[in-house]
């Protein structure tokens, strides 16, 4: 099944685990440390009514735009524009519509973000949506592809073992944030 499938029929928790698992990923633009999001993962073991999601929510965006106000100059530029966009956007009720458009959008700003870590253009933005409809990685770049797998990969997880994935999607996304981390520092040594 494509990326846009997948999402389409996700239930309320695999909806909130591949938002959470696409900010995961992206927490070093955000100036957080490996554990950032963890408290977050915590409530998504139950159900949607079962958590405090909404007050965690709430703590861990305080938590990061502290980390992001002292991180030299907030993690500057379009990437982490786009993760603290995916942030800013979580819904507090972690259920309905507004969930469904929240984890939709953490996929594609997730992907967008590793494209422009790779230096990719416009011409490649018509790709990534055709890879997020059709499934497929040929033609992407290695940082983008290794990332539209990753998002696959939770979202399948958690479909086929509901709450018992959830070590499992937090493990791709620790490995995926290693990634990104070093594609920021790659391109901070770059530009410097």
């Amino acid at each position: 099944m494509s990326l846009e499938e997948l999402i389409a029929q996700a239930d309320e928790r695999g909806l909130a685990v591949s938002g959470v698992a696409c900010l995961d990923r992206c927490v070093p633009l955000l100036g957080g440390d490996d554990e950032a999001l963890r408290p977050l993962w915590g409530t998504l073991a139950g159900g949607p009514s079962d958590g405090d999601w909404g007050e965690v929510l709430q703590q861990t965006r305080e938590k990061l735009d502290a980390a992001a106000g002292e991180a030299a100059g907030g993690g500057a530029g379009e990437a982490a524009e786009l993760a603290r966009g995916m942030l800013a956007t979580a819904p507090l009720d972690r259920s309905g519509t507004a969930l469904r458009q929240w984890a939709d959008g953490c996929s594609a700003g997730a992907l967008r973000i590793h494209l422009l870590l790779d230096g990719g253009g416009d011409a490649e933005v018509t790709d990534l949506t055709a890879a997020r409809r059709e499934g497929r990685t040929d033609g992407l770049s290695p940082l983008l592809a290794a990332e539209l797998r990753r998002q696959t990969a939770v979202l399948e997880l958690v479909a086929a073992h509901g709450a018992a994935a959830l070590r499992s999607a937090l493990e791709v996304s620790t490995e995926g944030r290693r990634v990104l981390r070093a594609a920021v520092s790659r391109r901070s040594r770059r530009d410097a």
